[in-house]
C-alpha cells in the first residue's frame, strides 16, 4: 500500500523523514507500506502541483502532519497541504491527521482553519515529539491493516471465518445446544429465539458474520473452512508406534461430535467388566480407565488446542496407556506441575470454552486435571502424566500399574522389564517362551519368573507342567507408583 505524507515541508522536514524511516524499518509495517515523500523526487520538467496531486491519486493512505505554518498559497488562496487534503477527501482515501503541539499554541489562521475542517470529518491525534508521532502512526496503521483484513490481531477463534455465513451453521445443532444449556446451566435464551439472537448472545458473530468459534461449534461442515480441526485416533497393539498404523480413524464434524466419537473410539479399545445388578438396577460397566478421565483428556485437547497450528488433536491407544496430544503449549501462568494442584482456569479459546461449559462438557474452574488424578487413583491406576515439548501438550492415561517408575522401584532387571513389555503386548508367556525371548537357561528363567511372581508382577496360571503360563498381575501398587 502506498502512503502519501502531506505537510509543510520546510517546517516539518524532520518529522516527515522520521515517519518514512520508522515505517520502512518496522518489521510489520514495512511488509505492507511504501512511503512517498515529495522532496525525494528527482528534478523533472513537470509542474509540482500536478505531481503531488497525482501521488495523492495513487496513494492508499494519506497522512497529514499539521503544524503551525500554512505554506505557500496559490492563486486560489490554498496551500499544497490543503489541496492534498481536499484531494484525498474527494477520493475517499483513508486519512490520518496528526497535529503537532498543544491546542493553545499560536498557528497561522488558515492552518488553524484547516485543522478545524479536518477535525469535523475525522479523529485527529496530537503529538509533541517524534516518539509520540511514531507511536500514534503505528496504532493508526495497524488499525487500518486490521480494518481492511490485511492482518488479524484478534484471537483466532474470534476472527470472522473467511467465506462463511450464517447459512454454513447448523441451526438444528444450535437449537439442540440451547435446550441442553437451558437444562444444564439455566441458559437464558429460548431455543425458539432467532438464530442470530442466540449467536449474538454467545458472542459468535462479528458484524453479522460467524467467527471461527461458531464454525467449530455449530458448523455444518467445519473442515471446509478449518481443515485441521479434527481428531486423529490410532490403535497400536503394543507399547510403541507402529508403521503402518494397525487401526486409524479421523473424526471430523463440530467439536461436540469430535469429542464424542473420539471418546467412543478409546473406550471400544479398552478392557471392561460388567458388574452385577446387586450393585444397581442396571448392571454397571467398569472400564479399565474411567470414562470421565478419558473424556476430560480429550475435551481439554479440543478446547485448549492452538487452532492456528496446522496440526490436529491426536489420540493414541497403546497396550499400556492412552496418549492425548494437541498442538499448543500451556499458558505462561501454568506448568505441568501446577496442573496437579488447585489452580484457576486459563482457557486459550474463551468463546469455545464458554459454549462447552454451557453444554457441561467442561467446568471452567481448573478442576479437570484434579478430577483425572483423583479418579485414576480411585480406580487403582497411576496418576496421569502431563508433558509439553516442541509446541505440543500431551496427557498420558495409564492402562496398568506397571509404569517405568514402578518397575524401577521394584528393582526389575532388564530381562524382567523385557518380559513385562512382552506381556503388555502378548498377554501371556510360558517358561519356554521366556527362555527363547531373553536367551537364558531354564533354571535362570524359573528364578526370574518366580521373582516376578513374588513381587506381585506376574500371576501364575496352572501349577506344573506344560500347561503352566504367566500373565501380568492385576494387583495395583499405586502408593509405590506415586511416591515423590
Amino acid at each position: 500500500m502506498n502512503i502519501f505524507v502531506s505537510s509543510v515541508q520546510k517546517e516539518l522536514a524532520d518529522d516527515r523523514r522520521a515517519v518514512k524511516t520508522f515505517i520502512e524499518k518496522d518489521p510489520l509495517l514495512s511488509r505492507f507500506f511504501r512511503v512517498f515523500l515529495f522532496e525525494e523526487l528527482p528534478a523533472s520538467d513537470r509542474r509540482a502541483d500536478a505531481v503531488y496531486l497525482e501521488e495523492v491519486d495513487r496513494c492508499d493512505v494519506y497522512i497529514g502532519l499539521f503544524g503551525s505554518d500554512y505554506g505557500f498559497e496559490g492563486a486560489d488562496g490554498l496551500s499544497p497541504t490543503e489541496r492534498e487534503f481536499n484531494r484525498a477527501t474527494d477520493l475517499c482515501k483513508s486519512r490520518f491527521i496528526f497535529v503537532k503541539g498543544e491546542e493553545a499554541i499560536e498557528r497561522y489562521p488558515k492552518m488553524e482553519a484547516l485543522i478545524r475542517k479536518a477535525g469535523a470529518q475525522l479523529i485527529r491525534r496530537r503529538y509533541s515529539s517524534i516518539d509520540d508521532l511514531k507511536t500514534a502512526i503505528s496504532f493508526s496503521l495497524v488499525d487500518h491493516l486490521e480494518a481492511c483484513g490485511a492482518i488479524q490481531t484478534r484471537p483466532f477463534e474470534e476472527r470472522p471465518c473467511a467465506g462463511a455465513s450464517v447459512n454454513d451453521l447448523s441451526i438444528e445443532a444450535l437449537r439442540d445446544f440451547v435446550r441442553i444449556a437451558r437444562q444444564e446451566r439455566q441458559f437464558s435464551v429460548s431455543a425458539k429465539a432467532p438464530a442470530s439472537d442466540i449467536l449474538t448472545h454467545l458472542h459468535l458473530l462479528y458484524d453479522g458474520q460467524p467467527i471461527n468459534a461458531a464454525l467449530l461449534l455449530f458448523g455444518r461442515d467445519p473442515q471446509r473452512f478449518l481443515p485441521n480441526a479434527e481428531v486423529r485416533c490410532m490403535h497400536f497393539h503394543g507399547i510403541d508406534v507402529q508403521r503402518p498404523v494397525p487401526f486409524y480413524r479421523i473424526f471430523k464434524g463440530n467439536v461436540f461430535e469430535q469429542v464424542d466419537m473420539a471418546v467412543d473410539f478409546v473406550v471400544s479399545k479398552l478392557d471392561r467388566s460388567v458388574g452385577t445388578r446387586a450393585e444397581s438396577i442396571q448392571a454397571p460397566v467398569r472400564y479399565e480407565i474411567p470414562h470421565d478421565v478419558i473424556r476430560e483428556a480429550i475435551v481439554n485437547a479440543v478446547a485448549h488446542r492452538d487452532y492456528v497450528s496446522q496440526g490436529a488433536v491426536q489420540v493414541s491407544v497403546f497396550a499400556d496407556r492412552v496418549e492425548v496430544w494437541n498442538p499448543g503449549m500451556l499458558p505462561p501462568s501454568l506448568t505441568t506441575e501446577s496442573l496437579r494442584h488447585p489452580h484457576g482456569s486459563v482457557p486459550r479459546n474463551h468463546r469455545l470454552c464458554d459454549v462447552l461449559f454451557l453444554a457441561r462438557y467442561i467446568e471452567k474452574y481448573g478442576t479437570g486435571t484434579l478430577m483425572m488424578i483423583r479418579e485414576s487413583l480411585a480406580h487403582d491406576l497411576p496418576e496421569p502424566a502431563f508433558a509439553q515439548r516442541g509446541g505440543e501438550f500431551t496427557t498420558v492415561l495409564w492402562r496398568d500399574w506397571l509404569t517405568d517408575r514402578v518397575m524401577a522401584e521394584l528393582g526389575l532387571n532388564e530381562r524382567q522389564k523385557q518380559t513385562v513389555m512382552f506381556l503388555k503386548a502378548q498377554t501371556r508367556i510360558t517358561n519356554s517362551e521366556y527362555q527363547a525371548s531373553v536367551g537364558v537357561s531354564r533354571a535362570t528363567a524359573t528364578r526370574d519368573l518366580d521373582a516376578l511372581f513374588a513381587k506381585g508382577v506376574l500371576e501364575k496360571v496352572g501349577t506344573t507342567g506344560k500347561g503352566t503360563y504367566y500373565v501380568l498381575s492385576k494387583k495395583r501398587l499405586i502408593n509405590a507408583s506415586n511416591e515423590s
